[in-house]
């Protein structure tokens, strides 16, 4: 369904490819599974868009262009963050002769900067009281992950037919762990990683392999994992401690809950801004292409 916006038509892919990159982050921070939320994730998409095309449409309307030497400087900039002018060129999936485009993008990009700093600045810094307030608001923001240290004994299958021998084999390692085998010891000798590899230290959820962590994240301290496979190894792990999530105390955390709240105040002005630019502009949506004048 076509979305025409001040007469600028949006095609579909654009808010296709929106509503791909919010439900991947969803899907990437475990609050989404398959379809439940697609109808709420593209109607999100479809008012990114609108905001930002009608944020730049007012942009470069009302406001001057850069100069040349502000692109020149804000490209140098991208190729240092992308490590050198080959490597950002290779991350953009672009060539060189494509550079008119990119700075075209760095320029519009630059002039939409522009206007948001001038109509929605950044507020002066908050008093101790909204400081506080806002961190008991959004306490949630200020609690560590949960985390596990584990040990493991690692065996790789190389070979199809050595997989029921080895898963054999770790069985009868797993049942003279639980008869009080030492783990350590037993990992040295069975274990095909690097003995300095045996414990993998403390870490939170999405650092290691998820069928790794689902099995330790589940598991009590002192506990020995059943034998369990990841992408052609078998694994046994043991819990030797957990960390539970705790909150970070306000005086830990003061200068984020600053920057924050800051932030915030700014994206509500944004959405003021947002709002109005509607209240001025035609929005329409069709079921087919629009025909061209």
């Amino acid at each position: 369904m076509p979305l025409v916006i001040n007469g600028e038509q949006i095609e579909d892919a654009v808010i296709e490819h929106e509503f791909g990159e919010i439900k991947a982050h969803h899907e990437r921070v475990g609050r989404v599974s398959c379809c439940e939320r697609d109808d709420e994730f593209r109607s999100l998409a479809r008012d990114n868009i609108i905001a930002r095309v009608l944020i730049s449409q007012k942009a470069l309307e009302s406001t001057q262009p850069p100069s040349s030497e502000d692109v020149d400087a804000a490209l140098t900039k991208l190729m240092e963050e992308h490590g050198g002018e080959e490597a950002f060129y290779m991350n953009m999936g672009i060539t060189p002769d494509q550079s008119d485009l990119i700075r075209e993008n760095i320029a519009t990009s630059l002039q939409v900067d522009g206007y948001l700093n001038e109509k929605c600045p950044l507020s002066e810094p908050p008093n101790q009281e909204d400081l506080k307030a806002y961190y008991e608001e959004n306490k949630e923001a200020y609690m560590t992950a949960p985390e596990v240290r584990a040990s493991h004994i690692f065996k790789s299958v190389r070979m199809a037919e050595d997989r029921e021998d080895m898963f054999a084999e770790l069985c009868k390692v797993r049942e003279e762990l639980k008869a009080g085998a030492d783990f350590d010891a037993t990992a040295r000798e069975h274990t095909d990683k690097p003995h300095d590899e045996i414990d993998l230290g403390w870490f939170k959820r999405g650092e290691l392999m998820d069928e790794f962590e689902v099995m330790t994240f589940s598991m009590e301290v002192g506990e020995v994992s059943p034998v369990f496979t990841t992408h052609g190894s078998f694994h046994i792990a043991k819990v030797t401690d957990k960390r539970p999530a705790r909150l970070l105390a306000f005086d830990e955390v003061q200068d984020d809950v600053a920057d924050r709240l800051r932030e915030s105040r700014r994206e509500a002005a944004i959405r003021e801004l947002v709002e109005s630019l509607k209240e001025e502009s035609v929005i329409e949506e069709f079921e087919e292409e629009p025909q061209q004048d």
